[in-house]
């Protein structure tokens, strides 16, 4: 019985002394993680600093994601028998010119994606990948500040598909007008003098015309990740038919 009562008593300090530690490494952690955050802080701001300097800024993000399935007998689902896939990537790329006096900005954009939903139970139906996303977009904007966040400004835009028909239809938007940069992430052009030239070999459906543009590009990175929103608008002063965004 003595010896059941030491061993007990053991085991019960050795649980409180791993509590104890558990509990001391847990507060270290804390305190380290305050630490890294204050850093990081301090790191911020100086980054933001050199951001805010003039020159040339150059950088590229994006992501590329696969996804491939096979089933057999799984009747939880329309196509018991099915392989499926999914295949895409995006590619962000910039190089961007800030002066006291004028800003150029330039980006490109690729976005490829690849589908597939093979039902092996049907002799007919396709086992091969197909094009769903095929986007291929290239921007140019001069601009020549009248203040710290407005500009009279150029745009040049391209847009076209490129696994299939390249260029067919294609899209060259050239116009003049107003940008406002309220901060360094957020670009908004208003252009009411734009060309739209569109390039197809099928003139009854696409057609050039002069209307109004309009971009708005919002870029901003958050720690480890990328975030990106655009949009890009024809408004045609010809016909409704003709505007795209």
């Amino acid at each position: 019985m003595k010896k059941i009562g030491l061993l007990t008593l053991l085991l019960l300090a050795g649980i409180c002394t791993y509590a104890q530690t558990e509990a001391e490494l847990k507060s270290e952690l804390k305190t380290k993680k305050d630490s890294i955050a204050a850093i990081q802080g301090r790191a911020n701001a100086i980054q933001a600093q050199i951001d805010a300097l003039p020159g040339w800024k150059t950088g590229a993000f994006g992501t590329i994601g696969v996804n491939l399935s096979n089933f057999s007998n799984w009747y939880a689902q329309g196509f018991p028998n099915n392989s499926a896939g999914n295949i895409g990537f995006t590619v962000n790329a910039f190089a961007n010119l800030k002066e006291d006096k004028f800003f150029w900005r330039n980006s490109a954009n690729v976005n490829l994606q690849w589908v597939k939903l093979d039902d092996k139970d049907d002799p007919t139906d396709s086992d091969s990948f197909r094009e769903a996303t095929d986007v291929f977009n290239i921007t140019s904007l001069y601009g020549r500040r009248l203040s710290q966040r407005f500009a009279v400004s150029t745009l040049g835009e391209y847009r076209t598909t490129i696994l299939n028909n390249f260029n067919d239809p294609g899209y060259l938007d050239l116009g003049v007008g107003g940008t406002w940069t309220p901060s360094d992430n957020l670009v908004v052009v208003i252009h009411p003098l734009n060309y739209n030239f569109v390039f197809s070999s099928d003139d009854t459906i696409f057609n050039s015309s002069l209307g109004a543009k309009i971009v708005a590009d919002y870029t901003r990175k958050l720690g480890a990740m990328n975030y990106k929103s655009n949009l890009s608008l024809f408004q045609s002063y010809e016909s409704g038919d003709l505007s795209n965004w």
